[in-house]
């Protein structure tokens, strides 16, 4: 109880640097807080004092401060009119990229060309460096962002020539480090709409000439291996036509090219036991995986990608697709309400990127998704739910994975009459969500009945999602008899919390980490934002805009030598208290000013202009 304080001295803490202010400017803090009731926060935290009685007259007695307490409203869903800006609208002058390249009369563009050709003129209005050091020169030898690098004097000789360390350089040649980019030729492919979807239509004609759109289609996934199949033997020029793009090859022509497998011969994806860092919307972007893989995630999955979107050719969108190469067991999810779209969208998938599994969204509570008919809706739309998986299940040469919840709502569980259909259907594995839609991610996950789902499931695998924050929380969920655990989706979250989480989960222990030792992996955080997103101006803001709102989640972690009880429970709300030193108590903050502060100690100053506001309120404590 030692560590335990009020909201007014929390604050008072953090704005004297971690000193003790005097009495007087406390007071002065106090009457602040009461008339500034601050909305970047969640409701205040209150100590119970005192447990309530068998006789009720403690509980009375709080009925009569709820009444004379003005009720409030509380904070759920998104933030859905935030004011955040693009991290590319803190640069007034922007340098052309073909500069930056090296090629500056190349310009496609020429005097239509809106950025700046003068480096000298750039350099006039260009910010100060952030730091002597430069991430990608250190780990690569080379900054491909030249003078607009934003630690460009790591790198930045004589008349701003731009360094190479050729040694380092060299061992880096030829290797890819991330895979499923979106190709400038793939995308006008798809945006004029010159994309084979052979397979796909295929399938869909087989919709549209079947009864209740069913049997037809979907009747070579589930047959047996004795079974004559269509088109053995086929070489992949005949299957296709002469739209189709051409696919480059490397290496020997293999069995695997000429004859396409039968469902009984797809590659399994044994990955029963294993951790699997679930897709996570807006923080489970590749930098946080990276994170995630090097605390012990044995599997990762891309966040949610919408099939329109990805037919579309949109690289937002595509971006979410992006793997690592440290990611060994990586798989991409997709959202979707209508079989034709899903269909085509598994077949371009399975044709242009690098994936061991292909994971369906059917667990989206949010209603922008449920209103249109995918995520948990499809849970209520069976025939097209069907299509999608047998349609899926036909053009993808990888295995197929879908995500559920208990239900859509809150007392009427109907996982275990899906889960039989989805197997029969062709699906790999099932993870299942121990909460319905109408609970969100509010209230305790359902592991009885997760386990009862597991039964009926087998021998299908099931993993378990829900309520994961510690290795004796995932003891328990295994004990269930499910395949494994995935950790963590959304609010609440375990890997957000503390991705250090499956460490502890390997190593069987509580790990009391340090505050440094968290800022150290914030650190890591911000290096490998700068890789992928870049250490320009843009990549700078864009790698802090992501590391805000990991901030937001990773404020309700609770060190464990300041716990009363082991171990933190994912719905409890903490009480206000003062950490170890200075900077546990900073990462122990809810106000985005804080979160902003730890955010200039890694990537600098934030620009004049600079706003933030969560995605995601806090609504998860019950």
């Amino acid at each position: 109880r030692r560590f335990l304080t009020s909201k007014e001295q929390f604050h008072a803490y953090l704005r004297a640097g971690g000193e003790e202010e005097g009495e007087e400017e406390k007071e002065e803090q106090k009457e602040e807080e009461q008339v500034n009731n601050s909305q970047s926060e969640p409701p205040a935290k209150r100590v119970k004092t005192e447990e309530v009685g068998q006789d009720g007259e403690s509980q009375g007695g709080a009925g009569k401060e709820e009444k004379e307490r003005p009720e409030k409203r509380r904070a759920r869903g998104q933030n859905k009119s935030r004011p955040c800006m693009k991290p590319n609208h803190y640069e007034q002058s922007r340098l052309c990229p073909s500069v930056t390249q090296g090629c500056a009369g190349q310009c496609h563009f020429g005097p239509r060309c809106r950025f700046l050709h003068d480096v000298s003129q750039y350099l006039a209005g260009k910010p100060a460096d952030l730091g002597r050091r430069c991430v990608l020169f250190d780990t690569f030898g080379r900054c491909p962002y030249g003078v607009t690098c934003r630690f460009g004097q790591a790198h930045l000789g004589d008349g701003h020539q731009n360094l190479v360390n050729a040694s380092l350089a060299q061992q880096w040649e030829g290797k890819l480090l991330v895979r499923n980019g979106l190709s400038k030729e793939l995308q006008q492919q798809l945006r004029k709409r010159k994309f084979s979807f052979q397979k796909a239509e295929e399938f869909l004609r087989g919709l549209r000439g079947g009864k209740g759109g069913k049997a037809t289609g979907g009747s070579t996934e589930v047959s047996n291996c004795t079974a004559p199949q269509e088109g053995l033997g086929d070489s992949p020029s005949s299957q296709g036509n002469k739209d189709a793009p051409s696919i480059p090859t490397l290496g020997p022509l293999t069995d695997e090219d000429v004859t396409k497998l039968r469902p009984c011969e797809k590659k399994k994806l044994e990955i029963q036991g294993k951790l699997y860092l679930a897709p996570l919307t807006t923080c489970g972007n590749l930098p946080f995986r990276r994170v995630c893989k090097r605390f012990g995630a044995d599997v990762t999955c891309g966040e949610m990608a919408v099939c329109t979107n990805l037919l579309q050719g949109q690289s937002s969108e595509w971006a979410l697709l992006k793997r690592h190469h440290t990611e060994d067991i990586f798989g991409v999810q997709l959202e979707g309400a209508f079989p034709d779209t899903m269909t085509k969208c598994a077949e371009l998938l399975n044709r242009t990127i690098d994936v061991d599994f292909v994971d369906i969204n059917v667990g989206c509570p949010i209603d922008l998704v449920y209103k249109k008919g995918g995520g948990c809706a499809l849970m209520t739309r069976s025939n097209k739910f069907e299509q999608i998986v047998r349609g899926m299940n036909s053009v993808l040469d990888v295995p197929l994975t879908v995500k559920i919840r208990t239900g859509v709502q809150e007392k009427v569980n109907v996982a275990h009459k899906i889960i039989p259909r989805i197997r029969e259907w062709g699906a790999s594995m099932v993870t299942l969500h121990g909460r319905s839609r109408e609970q969100r991610y509010t209230r305790s996950a359902d592991w009885d009945y997760i386990a009862e789902c597991a039964r009926i499931a087998s021998p299908m695998p099931l993993f378990g999602n829900g309520d994961i924050l510690s290795y004796e929380d995932a003891n328990r969920a295994m004990q269930t008899g499910v395949s494994g655990i995935m950790i963590a989706r959304q609010v609440p979250v375990g890997a957000l919390i503390k991705p250090w989480l499956f460490t502890e989960i390997k190593e069987q222990r509580h790990w009391d980490i340090s505050s440094s030792e968290r800022f150290d992996i914030l650190k890591d955080f911000t290096n490998y934002g700068l890789e992928h997103w870049g250490s320009d101006t843009q990549g700078v803001e864009k790698t802090r805009k992501f590391l805000l709102e990991w901030l937001s989640f990773l404020c309700r972690y609770i060190p464990v030598g300041l716990l009363e009880h082991l171990p933190q429970r994912i719905n409890e709300r903490p009480p206000y208290y003062l950490g170890r030193d200075y900077l546990e108590t900073l990462m122990a903050s809810q106000n985005v000013d804080d979160w902003i502060k730890i955010s200039e100690l890694l990537l600098g100053p934030v620009p004049p202009s600079f706003t933030f506001l969560p995605k995601h309120k806090a609504n998860s404590y019950r």
